[in-house]
């Protein structure tokens, strides 16, 4: 017997390896599935509609959101993003776990509608070793960079809304852990008891 897929929200400041770690995570787990977000920003070279995102202009994204077809919405400077709910709630009937890549606002949204999320929060070493990575990407100049650095440290500060926390120090190190944290919640005792229920009441038949 399947049981329901569990719904992670996984936040970090930009730079922290969040993405590089998720992507890795569900390479190696056909199980686990990624959230594609809807957003009103314009697609960039490259990307994919229903890849990378959802592309839907203003009014659709405004419609949708009043119909309550999002689990979480947020602005980001003058772009819309939201999490479609009717997808979250699908695919984990089906069994799959999700992973929303969201910020601490986000996470929070989703977690007051759905209490049984489990939260994870990934942090850089040091903000020496985000300011250097930010850096390394070579895709902004000075003043950008400072901004993504306080903005980082803003969302830092919100690392103790999560359940969990992972240091992305040593990339491999930090993917043993997540996938520790996705193996220990498949082996929680009421998820194990709706798996194995029938062999459970098998090996308690003779009492």
């Amino acid at each position: 017997m399947s049981s329901k897929g569990i719904l992670y929200t996984v936040s970090a400041p930009s730079g922290a390896g969040k993405t590089s770690l998720v992507n890795a995570l569900v390479t190696s787990n056909p199980e686990v599935c990624v959230s594609i977000s809807h957003t009103t920003r314009p697609m960039r070279p490259g990307e994919q509609d229903g890849v990378n995102y959802h592309f839907v202009d203003h009014p659709i994204f405004e419609t949708m959101l009043s119909d309550g077809a999002f689990l979480e919405h947020a602005q980001v400077f003058k772009n819309l993003y939201g999490t479609s709910r009717h997808w979250v709630e699908n695919t984990l009937n089906e069994g799959m776990d999700v992973i929303l890549e969201i910020d601490w606002q986000g996470a929070r949204q989703v977690r007051q509608q759905l209490p049984d999320t489990v939260t994870l929060f990934i942090l850089p070493p040091s903000l020496a070793a985000l300011r250097q990575r930010l850096t390394g990407r070579g895709q902004d100049d000075e003043s950008v960079i400072e901004g993504r650095m306080n903005e980082a440290i803003n969302e830092i500060s919100h690392y103790r809304d999560a359940d969990y926390l992972i240091i992305n120090d040593d990339f491999t190190t930090a993917l043993a852990q997540f996938q520790a944290l996705i193996t220990s919640q498949h082996l929680r005792r009421d998820r194990q008891e709706q798996v194995h229920a029938a062999m459970l009441h098998e090996l308690l038949s003779s009492q």
